[in-house]
């Protein structure tokens, strides 16, 4: 094959070198946002725009837990000693809005203090990537991860375990680890049940899935919220957004929400009060 022939095979061969291998992707600064959700293949920050969360003064029965949960987040913003956070409980409680509205809180106070940069459950094996990233990034984060639980053969909390606490570079200053969970543990009773009964030493196998939790300083209980604080939090949205009905009608309605639905929570009063709203021709 002469030089001419050579060429234009060569060439074709470079443009589908091209197409297989994909695009370099541009480095976000975590400057360009305040919230980001981590993404892999490949990995990168991906900006969020626009936050889907509620004012923290909407969130209603949780008073302890969300001082508790703001004083910490405000030390860390401020370079002091915090706490990783697990926020364990029933479901629907308002876990995941205090995350979002403590963030939002401490940005408000101090514009740009914080970036919130959430990891899906099913990226936890990429978290030690993530945190070198974050590492020198410059700015503080809090690392968010939504409906954290970990099943039989899931071997991704040992991971998890290295980067709160116990591995040799650790977690980095500038982050904190907060979670949301239907579990205190982590784990499942019957996975915690199984380790018990298959171990050489069920004590020291137990007591290896159970230590997960005790990797964050910082333990906040939700639970199911009573009748009062359940049209509390109906009556705080219907005010915020200026919904046009009698409070006899709204608590009315309400109670029967609540009665179709067999629980009464902060998920379930947002659900009737869009559904309110929808009905009424209001945006909210």
């Amino acid at each position: 094959m002469n030089e001419s022939e050579m060429i234009p095979l060569l060439r074709r061969i470079a443009e589908a070198l091209e197409r297989l291998a994909p695009p370099a992707v541009a480095e976000v600064p975590l400057d360009a946002a305040d919230a980001f959700v981590w993404q892999t293949d490949p990995d990168r920050l991906e900006p969020v725009p626009r936050v889907n969360r509620v004012d923290i003064g909407l969130l209603k029965g949780i008073d302890r837990q969300r001082e508790t949960l703001l004083d910490n987040t405000r030390r860390f913003a401020d370079g002091l000693p915090a706490n990783n956070a697990l926020l364990w409980g029933a479901r629907g409680t308002g876990k995941s809005s205090l995350v979002k509205a403590a963030h939002a809180a401490i940005n408000a106070e101090r514009p740009g203090a914080l970036a919130l940069v959430e990891i899906h459950r099913e990226d936890i094996p990429t978290l030690p990537r993530l945190l070198h990233r974050l590492r020198d990034a410059g700015r503080r984060c809090v690392l968010f991860c939504d409906d954290l639980s970990f099943d039989s053969n899931d071997d991704a909390y040992k991971s998890l375990k290295a980067v709160l606490e116990g591995g040799v570079e650790g977690r980095p200053e500038t982050v904190l680890f907060y979670a949301t969970s239907n579990r205190r543990h982590l784990m499942a009773r019957d996975m915690i049940e199984n380790e018990r009964s298959t171990a050489i030493n069920p004590g020291e196998a137990v007591e290896e899935k159970v230590s997960l939790s005790d990797r964050f300083g910082l333990w906040l209980g939700f639970h199911n919220v009573d009748q009062p604080t359940y049209m509390e939090i109906v009556e705080g949205y219907a005010r915020q957004w200026n919904l046009p009905i009698g409070p006899e009608a709204l608590r009315a309605e309400a109670n029967e929400w609540a009665v179709t639905r067999g629980s009464r929570s902060g998920r379930v009063a947002w659900q009737f009060v869009q559904d309110l709203a929808g009905r009424l021709g209001k945006r909210v």
